[in-house]
């Protein structure tokens, strides 16, 4: 009943507690506060890993480096990291379309290498035109995963066997495309190089693009809580919607800040956002999307639903093969050669486990139908981040190799846990 400034009723009635507008939305912030809170306590002694616990770990790694060396955290080596995540988070995005369908991609490191070395041959022996050496490198990823796609989907192959043996094979071609030196120089100047090289220099890019990614946020949550609210299904209040905002806002503009201490925003960065929120947008806003998520939580159901299940498989391998070889060109690009041969580049099991790893850190299930690409961002920063620090830190790369897989078996195990924790709670 509406209450007038006076304290009484509009019906003459006694008056009840005044409540002000502030009053209201405080309230309402103490409520978002709390409902929050308890989903996150929830989803914790659920056994459910979320980007909460990622973040938590990562200001951990963050912590104990800076305090074993003050460079750590400095705008150059913050900013070299952001590069250094491209061309594995790439890599990392494509593995996630193939983990959300239950299966697994063991060629990816293999494909990557093979279009450095295709565009490296292709441009610098045969001189043929950057541009059209990076379309072939990138339609040669693409047909690579057509083809494990067809085996799999069509033939029934296990993916696991068909990529074991993609890996060799590509690994074998790009050896043979290399040559005796196994290794082609590409040009410093170029336009490959220049993915990892390019920065924008003026301070407005990165607060830009921190501007567009806060309003974008926004758009969506209050869309998503417009339309879940007007079908009856739980949505997130205005409240907590505002305060995710608040801190998108203070991570994205800090960033930003902080890259404009160094060098400014770097192309490479930008594009692996693009490719992130194009990801995205694919898989939970479209039909197609919703199938992919389908197939992850059943082959019979999502056959019975109508789907095409073997179509929609072999897309996948082909957004897999597609992506890793458009992050073998980045990788290529920050080494600006293509080498299979060292433990960082294009090709090499490094990078495929670094990929893998990224994709379940960062909150990607192994058992299919749960992750999107963004959860990659958070996992590749993780794996990165204590690279970046042991590198500083001059920790030679089999103690690297070591804890790479420890956090790996951390973040699998946890999968499983909270896999069966929702068992558990399944159970009459």
């Amino acid at each position: 009943m509406a209450v007038s400034r006076g304290g009484t009723h509009r019906d003459g009635g006694p008056a009840g507690p005044v409540t002000t507008g502030g009053e209201q939305r405080a309230r309402g912030w103490q409520e978002s506060l709390r409902e929050y809170a308890t989903e996150v306590r929830g989803s914790v002694r659920g056994g459910e890993r979320g980007p909460l616990m990622v973040i938590a770990g990562l200001i951990v790694i963050w912590i104990v480096f800076q305090g074993l060396d003050d460079k750590f955290l400095s705008p150059r080596n913050l900013s070299n990291l952001s590069v250094d995540i491209v061309g594995t988070g790439l890599v990392a995005v494509g593995i996630v379309f193939v983990l959300l369908i239950r299966e697994i991609d063991l060629s990816v490191g293999s494909v990557s290498g093979l279009a450095g070395a295709a565009f490296a041959v292709l441009n610098v022996n045969h001189g043929v035109p950057e541009w059209l050496s990076v379309a072939v490198a990138v339609a040669a990823g693409t047909a690579v995963g057509a083809f494990h796609g067809f085996f799999h989907a069509w033939l029934g192959v296990p993916a696991f066997v068909v990529t074991l043996a993609g890996l060799l094979i590509w690994n074998g071609l790009t050896l043979y495309l290399l040559g005796a030196s196994g290794t082609i120089n590409i040009d410093e100047e170029g336009l490959v190089a220049s993915l990892t090289s390019r920065h924008f220099g003026d301070d407005l890019a990165a607060y830009a693009v921190a501007a567009l990614g806060t309003a974008g946020y926004v758009l969506a949550a209050r869309r998503r809580h417009s339309r879940h609210r007007a079908a009856g299904m739980p949505y997130r209040s205005a409240g907590e919607i505002w305060m995710r905002t608040g801190l998108l806002a203070v991570v994205a503009f800090a960033a930003a800040h902080t890259l404009n201490r160094f060098q400014g925003l770097p192309l490479a960065l930008l594009i692996f956002l693009v490719v992130l929120v194009v990801s995205d947008y694919v898989l939970r806003r479209t039909r197609y999307g919703r199938r992919v998520y389908a197939l992850g939580g059943g082959v019979e159901a999502a056959r019975r639903a109508g789907i095409g299940v073997e179509r929609v498989r072999v897309a996948m391998f082909m957004v897999s093969g597609t992506l890793a070889a458009v992050g073998g060109l980045f990788v290529a690009s920050g080494l600006t050669s293509a080498s299979p041969t060292t433990a960082r580049a294009a090709g090499s099991g490094m990078l495929l486990i670094n990929a893998i790893a990224a994709a379940v850190i960062g909150g990607t299930s192994l058992f299919g139908g749960r992750g999107s690409p963004w959860s990659v961002l958070l996992g590749v920063v993780v794996i990165q981040s204590i690279a970046s620090g042991m590198g500083l830190l001059g920790v030679q790369d089999a103690v690297q190799f070591m804890i790479t897989g420890g956090v790996l078996l951390a973040a699998v195990a946890a999968d499983a846990l909270s896999r069966r924790a929702e068992a558990r709670r399944g159970r009459p």
